[in-house]
């Protein structure tokens, strides 16, 4: 039953407060009074009593006041402790002033209130998209789309040293590529400058960066695309598609050329290499004949008639060998022998019959010859 329930028997007794029922509501001033009496004795103090508040002060044990003081120191260093991943990087500021840049991983802790803590991801590869349209050293306007890649190189400039590194690194790249496009052709711009137009763009970036130490560090610019405006598109196309025709039919000469003069220079070759055959087989030729001559007139100094006799029958056999019908005249008589050569070969390799005939039918002639001869140098001694 509730102390102030109706028959709850005497109220002053169950009244936390101590109040009895004629005193009406409880003092506040007793109220705290009891309630630093209470505090004290659970610190183990005594409670005092009497008084306003403010007259009495309660006693707490001084270990109970270093129990506090280890507490909230414990939680003051809990609250330093902070963790690095491999891909991150921490600038500590001590006081507002920069202790260096802390790039080891792990567990680390700072001193609360003291020193502060700034966390960048340094490996996380950034970009950066930049649109715009400008003139080029032609006096053309081009629109160039690029993509800037870059990470963090330095987190202790790219978090101290400029307020906005990402937005110098903006206006870093406008600059750099209104001057690199401010001294190109549009045409360059347009077709085979692209990749020379993203290099320059790329090392002026970095010098603007470097000289502004904003500890970015660009990896990569990217054009992505060129055009010029919409108004010359259409002109623009045609002329694009003419230089493509142009190379097309370069390409397609080259190709031409690399066949058809290989086969001429092969083919100039081929006659020359000819032509040096030739030449040394004439002369070899003509070298053999000679000495083959000089030879012949050794052994003619020695026996002047057989090697006449000889040369005779040689001279016979290679003319006739060149002809199909030979008739020969037998002196002393009006007969006249006709030789089918040309048969007498052919029937020579049917048969050997036909080759013994063709022997003797040689046999014959070589005998005539030589009579012919030598009734010839019988005349001639007379003489």
């Amino acid at each position: 039953m509730a102390w102030n329930e109706p028959g709850g028997g005497n109220k002053g007794d169950k009244d936390p407060w101590g109040n009895r029922d004629d005193q009406g509501p409880p003092d506040l001033d007793e109220v705290f009074r009891k309630i630093q009496r209470r505090l004290g004795s659970l610190f183990g103090g005594k409670g005092g009593g009497g008084g306003p508040i403010g007259g009495g002060t309660p006693s707490i044990n001084g270990g109970v006041i270093a129990i506090i003081l280890l507490v909230l120191v414990g939680l003051w260093a809990a609250a330093g402790v902070y963790q690095l991943d491999a891909k991150e990087r921490a600038v500590v500021l001590r006081f507002g002033k920069s202790t260096g840049d802390l790039g080891m991983p792990g567990l680390h802790w700072r001193a609360p209130i003291i020193e502060q803590v700034l966390i960048v991801n340094a490996t996380e590869v950034k970009s950066h998209l930049h649109e715009a349209e400008m003139l080029t050293e032609d006096e053309n306007i081009v629109k160039i789309r690029l993509t800037v890649q870059y990470v963090i190189g330095n987190s202790e400039d790219y978090l101290l040293r400029v307020k906005d590194p990402d937005i110098s690194l903006a206006h870093a790249t406008e600059s750099a590529l209104r001057h690199v496009v401010g001294g190109t052709e549009m045409h360059e711009v347009l077709t085979e400058g692209r990749a020379l137009l993203a290099s320059e763009v790329k090392t002026r970036i970095e010098i603007y960066m470097n000289n502004y130490r904003t500890g970015i560090s660009v990896t990569q610019v990217n054009i992505d695309d060129t055009a010029p405006p919409d108004a010359v598109q259409a002109a623009f196309d045609d002329v694009t598609k003419a230089l493509e025709d142009e190379q097309r039919l370069r390409n397609e000469a080259d190709a031409y050329a690399n066949q058809v003069v290989p086969e001429a220079r092969g083919g100039a070759q081929k006659q020359l290499e000819e032509a040096e055959g030739y030449r040394q087989r004439v002369i070899s030729m003509a070298t053999g004949e000679a000495d083959r001559f000089s030879m012949l007139y050794e052994q003619y100094k020695l026996a002047p008639e057989v090697t006449r006799e000889r040369i005779y029958l040689d001279t016979i056999e290679s003319v006739m060998s060149q002809s199909t019908k030979v008739l020969i005249d037998v002196e002393g008589g009006n007969n006249m022998l006709y030789l089918p050569l040309d048969k007498i070969m052919g029937n020579r390799q049917e048969s050997t019959v036909d080759q013994s005939r063709s022997s003797a039918l040689d046999d014959r002639v070589n005998d005539a010859a030589r009579e012919r001869q030598r009734r010839a140098d019988n005349r001639r001694e007379r003489r």
